[in-house]
C-alpha cells in the first residue's frame, strides 16, 4: 500500500529532538521549584535558574533546525514513508588514518591544564601547539592551489 506523507505529518528529527528535550527541561525546573519550594520551605533558586536556562541552550539549535527544515526540502530520515537505501550514498571524505586528531586532543589537554592550574607560560605554549594541531589538521591533505595534479606528483 503506498503511502503518502502529508507535511503536517512529516518528521523534522533533529527539531523534535531539540525542542522536546528543551520543554522536558523546562518542564523539570517547574517541578524542581515546586518539590524544593515544599521540601525546604524555599525555592532552590540555583538548580531552577540552572534547568531553565539547560532548557533554553538546547531550545537554540532546535529553533535553528525547526527554521532550516521549514526551507529544505524533505529529507529521508524526515519522512515515515522512507527507505533506508534512499539515505544512501558518499558522505564525504574521512580520513582513514590520520595522527591530528590525536595532536589536537592532546593540545586542547594542555590548554585546559594550563587554565585550570593558572599557568599562563604553559598556556602560550599549548595555544602555539594548538594552533600548530589545527594547521596540521586542516592542511593534512592539502596539495596546492590551481596546479595541475601532473605537477603536483614531482614535489
Amino acid at each position: 500500500m503506498l503511502r503518502i506523507s502529508r507535511p503536517e505529518n512529516d518528521v523534522r528529527t533533529e527539531a523534535r529532538l531539540f525542542l522536546t528535550l528543551a520543554v522536558f527541561f523546562w518542564l523539570a525546573a517547574i517541578g524542581y521549584g515546586v518539590w524544593s519550594s515544599k521540601t525546604q520551605h524555599h525555592v532552590e533558586v540555583v538548580g531552577v535558574a540552572g534547568l531553565i536556562l539547560t532548557g533554553g541552550l538546547v531550545g537554540i539549535p532546535g529553533a535553528f533546525f525547526w527554521f532550516v527544515s521549514r526551507r529544505i526540502d524533505l529529507r529521508p530520515e524526515d519522512r515515515g514513508d522512507a527507505e533506508i537505501a534512499e539515505a544512501a550514498g558518499d558522505f564525504g571524505f574521512f580520513s582513514p588514518g590520520s595522527y591530528w586528531p590525536v595532536t589536537l586532543a592532546g593540545a586542547a589537554t594542555v590548554v585546559g591544564l594550563a587554565l585550570a592550574f593558572a599557568q599562563v607560560w604553559l598556556l602560550i605554549i599549548a595555544v602555539l601547539f594548538l594552533f600548530f594541531a589545527i594547521g596540521g589538521l586542516l592542511f593534512e591533505y592539502y596539495i596546492g592551489g590551481n596546479r595541475p595534479l601532473s605537477e603536483r606528483v614531482h614535489d
